[in-house]
């Protein structure tokens, strides 16, 4: 009986070695792959660090691999799940099996299929063939092009903005510009011609100058394509501060625009400067501080409108409810007159700006424009030659506040507008630009509008 006992406790004991053996097999031929399933270091020389290779199965034969263990021993040339990398090529002076992954290399690192990492604007993916594949999207800062303008003689000098880094091209185009060009109707509008007679412009103006405290700063209208809103509240602003000699002096709500004018417009994603100044006029907007800028919202729109009015008689209108800033001081509405066109001409723009001041112009912008940073800017195309890609262009609109010139190493004078942009003031001359006068440079010259603010001497007056 003892016996008996004896052989069953035996027995047990064997089957369940046998059934801990094919667990432990079975946990190592089902492991995740270390090859199949992405490996850090796929490139690393384990077993000859190790400086031996076991014969059969030996689970001490082992190297510490990461956050796990890889094996050495001959048994593992049964399953690719746990043996390290150089395996075969140490141990068995063969090349790994096929269903092994190569590796890519970047920066003296090795990493797996399916690795990826960002370079400016494009994806790069590590193929099973151990190359990198990168997409091939044209970005809006591009390294080649700061480097040709500046070793050129082009009179600018372009640089590199953290903001723009990352984006695309076409997404530069699609979020940082936003004014969708007029129709035939409104671009073939009459043009009211300046009377130029013994009139003699000075060779450098600037508006802050002569109405100092009356021009507004550049703004900033981040990734919400907006410019048709943002460069309507400038010259608003600073046409209203000039007409009514500083009594006002209101920084005006583009945001008031973006959620507020919604007819025919697209807030963020694009307007019409036309529009806008239809809404000015009909309608009226209030200040920044009143209303301020928030860009989009999660939804990708800049909100519902959060500011109405009602006429008040005489073409003048009043705010129905309070601001969305609850500690703003005023919710008063400002209006303009309608908006007028001027000839194309460069004297007649500059007599206006001279006389009345800012205006708003519409030009287009080229891929090199973003990475303006000083200097007087023509568009220069050092990347047209070799892609396609780069031959891409949007529609913005700006507010030009004086003009200048300058003598070139060659001896050249060299005419320039000196405009706001709405990109922040990290970016070009403090948030300016200047680019070439007298030769519709971009477009610049070809649509160009004035506007009159809706002041009263009882206005004038309430604001003394």
């Amino acid at each position: 009986m003892k016996l008996f006992l004896l052989a069953l406790v035996f027995l047990f004991m064997g089957v369940i070695s046998n059934v801990t053996a094919l667990r432990s097999r079975t946990k190592r031929e089902l492991a995740p792959g270390l090859h199949l399933l992405g490996m850090r270091d796929a490139g690393g020389s384990y077993c000859k660090q190790r400086n031996s290779c076991c014969p059969g199965r030996d689970d001490a034969c082992t190297v510490p691999y990461l956050d796990t263990i890889c094996y050495c021993d001959l048994f593992c040339n049964r399953t690719v799940s746990d043996c390290c990398p150089d395996f075969w090529g140490y141990c068995l002076g063969i090349s790994p099996p096929v269903n092994i992954q190569k590796v890519c290399v970047k920066n003296d690192k090795h990493y797996p299929n399916g690795a990826t990492y960002q370079d400016n604007c494009n994806r790069c993916t590590c193929t099973t063939d151990g190359n990198w594949h990168c997409e091939q999207n044209p970005c809006l800062i591009s390294p080649r092009i700061i480097d040709a303008v500046n070793r050129g003689s082009y009179g600018w000098n372009a640089g590199n903005y953290s903001q723009f880094w990352g984006m695309t091209l076409d997404e530069g185009i699609q979020y940082r510009l936003g004014t969708i060009k007029p129709p035939s109707s409104v671009m073939n509008m009459n043009e009211l011609h300046m009377n130029m007679k013994n009139d003699i412009l000075p060779a450098y103006f600037n508006a802050a100058d002569k109405w100092p405290g009356m021009i507004h700063q550049p703004l900033d209208q981040g990734n919400c394509a907006g410019s048709w809103a943002f460069s309507t509240a400038a010259v608003a602003s600073d046409r209203l501060s000039i007409q009514s000699m500083g009594h006002m002096t209101p920084a005006l709500s583009p945001q008031n625009l973006l959620s507020c004018d919604t007819k025919n417009q697209h807030g963020c994603r694009g307007g019409r400067v036309d529009g806008a100044w239809w809404y000015l006029r009909r309608r009226g907007i209030v200040t920044e501080d009143c209303y301020p800028f928030v860009g989009l919202n999660g939804n990708g729109s800049p909100g519902a409108c959060m500011m109405h009015s009602r006429s008040m008689g005489r073409g003048k209108r009043q705010a129905t409810n309070s601001c969305p800033n609850p500690y703003a001081s005023s919710n008063e509405i400002y209006q303009s007159t309608p908006a007028y066109r001027l000839a194309s001409t460069e004297k007649e723009i500059m007599k206006e700006i001279f006389d009345n001041g800012p205006v708003q112009a519409i030009m287009e912008v080229h891929e090199d424009f973003f990475m303006y940073q000083s200097g007087i800017y023509r568009h220069t195309p050092v990347m047209a030659g070799e892609s396609e890609l780069y031959r891409r262009h949007g529609t913005h609109s700006v507010r030009v506040i004086g003009w200048g010139e300058e003598m070139t190493p060659n001896g050249h004078v060299q005419k320039y507008w000196l405009a706001a942009n709405s990109w922040g003031k990290d970016w070009g001359e403090n948030g300016y630009f200047r680019i070439a006068r007298g030769e519709n440079e971009c477009e610049i010259e070809s649509f160009v509008v004035g506007v009159w603010g809706r002041v009263s001497m009882e206005d004038v007056s309430h604001k003394k």
